[in-house]
């Protein structure tokens, strides 16, 4: 992974190997500017006495998450520099307000009466939801923070695939226009993806897939994508016009299989409501922007033999011939916000059973900051880099990558970056 440079007026240059980077830290000719990211500042040069070469920006947005990605970008091909996968906590938001406004209808209705309010609160032009809003909010927090670690010249995003029904006929409209040529195409890749590239029956990979109405059309069964199911040739054939109850004898995978008939398009619907806002957002950085398809992406990423992730979706993003350094770790980025408006604990009732601490800071730490903990005793004895949560008592919790470490005094915790709302992870 390429470390991030700044000259010594913090303006952006190329980023540099983690072994450049190690021999100026030796050399007392850079300082250590940032952690997570690991960024450094040179304190012998500026930005007009070096030579910036092209950078582009790639934005693999998602419902989830969302893959970023740096390139260097050449004539010949296009190299990796920092690949980087956004974890969303939009869920995280929806049932927080789902839980605040069940809060206040009960103080409302059962503890002291209020009359009902309508229409008192107007929604703004190109209101979201809080929880998709967010997701926008953060794409664009990392978008402004990545152009001031690095020189980006250019920013490629993936977008909807296009309307070539439209494209081929702008006055098509009505039932034409629903089933059109790529109709059943469009259904059964989303198939594909709803359960998972296999048999629902026996779990098979990597043979062909057949559409499976899981009720069937002879008793009622619709052709909705709900009703519809993958199945490779034998258990099509062996489960004919039978009830999917009579077929599968195992209730638990029964179980699964409506379950999954069932899932909502919560996470295709939040993407299709941010993406043109994301898109709106990042015309106003005035770089040059580029949008391109999922299909590019994928065909991309098979052609290329890239494996499937976030980060590296965003690689794959746009017009690519050639990819090098893409076999890298990637930074996990999850987002853990900056503390909570509820000050209470609550039990299963929804009745307070406890308080938080009232102090943001205590010993000169603060919850969500990035510590180093070496400790020479005792049960704990080791060293330790991940996130504080800190404690009345004084002896704190750490998070790291790979564990959760209890009862951490603070005089063996050292501060290594203040708390921005990020939780970071590098993973291969």
């Amino acid at each position: 992974m390429a470390v991030f440079v700044l000259d010594k007026n913090q303006t952006p240059l190329m980023p540099c190997s983690e072994k450049r980077a190690r021999q100026l830290l030796t050399s007392g000719r850079a300082r250590v500017h940032r952690m997570r990211p690991f960024t450094i500042r040179l304190v012998d040069r500026k930005a007009e006495d070096s030579i910036l070469q092209p950078i582009r920006l790639k934005i693999d947005p998602g419902s989830k998450g969302t893959g970023i990605a740096l390139v260097r970008v050449s004539e010949v091909r296009q190299t990796v520099l920092t690949l980087m996968e956004l974890k969303h906590r939009g869920a995280d938001i929806r049932d927080a307000l789902l839980q605040r406004a069940g809060f206040r209808r009960r103080r409302r209705g059962k503890l002291r009466f209020r009359e009902k309010r309508f229409c008192n609160r107007r929604k703004p032009e190109g209101w979201l939801a809080p929880s998709l809003q967010h997701r926008v909010d953060t794409t664009m927090t990392w978008t402004n923070r990545l152009r001031r670690l690095a020189p980006i010249t250019s920013v490629d995003m993936e977008l909807v695939r296009f309307d070539t029904q439209l494209l081929e006929n702008p006055d098509i409209s009505g039932v034409e226009y629903q089933q059109g040529t790529l109709a059943g195409y469009e259904v059964r890749e989303y198939c594909l993806e709803k359960w998972g590239r296999q048999c629902m029956y026996c779990d098979k990979q990597g043979v062909p897939l057949q559409v499976e109405h899981i009720v069937p059309k002879a008793s009622g069964g619709s052709n909705r994508p709900s009703n519809l199911g993958i199945a490779c040739d034998p258990c099509n054939d062996a489960k004919a016009a039978r009830p999917v109850e009579e077929f599968v004898r195992d209730p638990k995978r029964l179980a699964r299989i409506k379950a999954t008939m069932q899932t909502p398009l919560r996470d295709a619907a939040a993407v299709n409501a941010t993406r043109w806002i994301l898109l709106g957002a990042l015309k106003l950085t005035r770089l040059p922007i580029a949008t391109a398809t999922g299909g590019r992406t994928k065909w991309n990423r098979s052609r290329l033999g890239i494996p499937k992730t976030h980060a590296l979706d965003a690689a794959c993003v746009g017009t690519v011939d050639e990819i090098a350094g893409w076999r890298q770790p990637t930074l996990h980025v999850a987002c853990t916000g900056r503390g909570r408006y509820k000050r209470t604990l609550l039990d299963k009732n929804g009745f307070p059973r406890g308080r938080y601490m009232h102090e943001k800071r205590k010993y000169g730490f603060a919850t969500g900051d990035l510590v180093r903990a070496h400790t020479l005793s005792g049960k704990h004895a080791g060293v330790y880099v991940g996130r504080v949560a800190i404690r009345a008592s004084g002896n704190f919790k750490i998070t790291t990558a790979s564990s959760v470490v209890q009862a951490i005094n603070h005089r063996y915790i050292r501060l290594l970056q203040r708390a921005d709302g990020y939780g970071y992870s590098q993973r291969n």
